[in-house]
């Protein structure tokens, strides 16, 4: 009870200091944050944009799909490795230093994929992917200057920033690299990336974390399991995160088969599968811009991680049953929903959970949910579709999320109930 007393009084304090942070107090602050948070978005918004323009044009550099896998696969475990690393780097260094570190890796990334004439070097352009997290990057910089009532909303609004990215980058990669041939759109993407990081240079404060906060990590290496395992041991972390991790694990793996089951399962051409993404990336727009803040404003965020499970349960019911690619774009909508639910609510949560110099590492280690994903995924995702069909995903799918549900109905997640004000 003291420490949730103590706790309010530090949130309090820490609010204050995070006015002083950055710089003036009362309204010019407000402007400030704000400022501040709409230059995250935009690195976010530009990033995502570039890392899709060169996502469509893959295929073309002369890679099967064995090999495409492959170098998925190399990516994800990449992005796992790094995603923790990169949060303690956050922690330690500031955000700032994080998103110019994940700005200047994409600028590595899309230099050596402009030079990558051979299958070799276009793995070894991979590499820079071990740093390259702009939104764990950005969510680190809301983190720090949100107060833990409006942070869900904020947080939110980063999925804006990604649906941006699914469509602008997608249709703009389509459009140079036909018009004007492959490798343009890697080398638009290159330029882009080094203005991103100048903008990160110059826009984001060097201090974005409150004062009091500032001296509390203490410099061990960057990457320990016992380290996890201490933010794992804080009150309710656990159990969030488990949900975090399996509610929507089977529509992950889905997601990932998705290449061939809209050929097989749906018989869509690759354009077809193109409307689809976009279709995808506006419902993600308009669910994560406008649905999710409104209602963290009026429910506690426990009543939205039971929402997103239930929906998830329904969602996976539907799946089961569905047969053409309509029943797919209504089923879309509750999916989409849950999804972002699910993921800015257990962000929100878990940041909150974990005291404020950790909350880098706590966003690293969420970040890592879907490489792990996409890493296991492909394998998994296989065997489920060639033995049992597209049905069971949905069925998986209503299984793990029902025993979920019950799960968050029984247990007692000790959280702190913040509503937005």
């Amino acid at each position: 009870r003291n420490m949730m007393n103590a706790k309010a009084t530090s949130e309090g304090e820490e609010e204050a200091s995070r006015m002083r942070t950055l710089g003036e107090s009362g309204h010019s602050g407000e402007v400030k944050r704000g400022q501040v948070i709409l230059v995250a978005y935009l690195i976010a918004a530009l990033d995502l944009t570039f890392l899709f323009m060169q996502m469509g044009i893959m295929p073309s550099l002369g890679l099967d799909s064995v090999g495409f896998g492959y170098l998925q696969t190399i990516f994800g475990v990449l992005q796992l490795v790094g995603g923790y690393i990169f949060g303690r780097f956050a922690d330690q260094f500031g955000a700032r230093a994080a998103l110019i570190l994940s700005c200047a890796s994409g600028s590595v990334f899309f230099l050596l994929m402009s030079i990558s004439t051979s299958i070799p070097l276009l793995f070894l352009s991979r590499l820079p992917g071990v740093f390259m997290h702009v939104i764990p990057g950005a969510q680190k910089v809301i983190t720090d200057v949100t107060s833990p009532s409006q942070r869900a909303d904020a947080l939110g609004k980063l999925g804006l920033c990604f649906g941006i990215g699914i469509i602008t980058g997608s249709a703009l990669g389509g459009v140079l690299s036909t018009k004007f041939g492959v490798f343009v759109p890697i080398y638009v993407a290159l330029v882009g990336s080094l203005i991103n990081t100048l903008i990160a240079v110059v826009w984001i404060p060097l201090h974005t974390k409150p004062k009091l906060n500032q001296h509390v990590t203490e410099n061990s290496n960057l990457f320990s399991i016992r380290e996890i395992l201490r933010l794992m041991k804080f009150p309710g972390v656990m159990q969030v995160f488990i949900v975090k991790v399996f509610a929507g694990l089977p529509i992950g793996l889905f997601m990932i088969m998705f290449s061939i089951i809209s050929m097989d399962f749906f018989g869509l051409e690759a354009v077809e599968s193109g409307y689809l993404m976009s279709y995808f990336g506006v419902l993600q727009m308009v669910v994560q811009g406008l649905v999710v803040g409104k209602l963290a404003n009026h429910c506690t965020e426990m009543t939205l991680l039971r929402l997103s499970v239930f929906v998830f349960a329904g969602v996976g019911l539907g799946m089961a049953l569905m047969r053409t690619v309509w029943h797919y774009c209504i089923i879309a909508v509750p999916l989409v929903f849950a999804f972002s639910m699910l993921a800015t609510i257990t962000d929100s949560i878990l940041t909150k959970a974990v005291p404020s110099s950790d909350t880098g590492a706590m966003l690293g280690i969420c970040a890592s949910v879907q490489p792990l994903t996409r890493t296991v995924g492909p394998t998994i995702g296989g065997v489920l579709y060639k033995q049992f069909g597209v049905s069971s995903f949905g069925y998986l799918q209503l299984v793990v999320n029902i025993a979920l549900f019950v799960y968050l109905l029984k247990s007692k997640i000790p959280l702190r109930e913040v509503k937005g004000q």
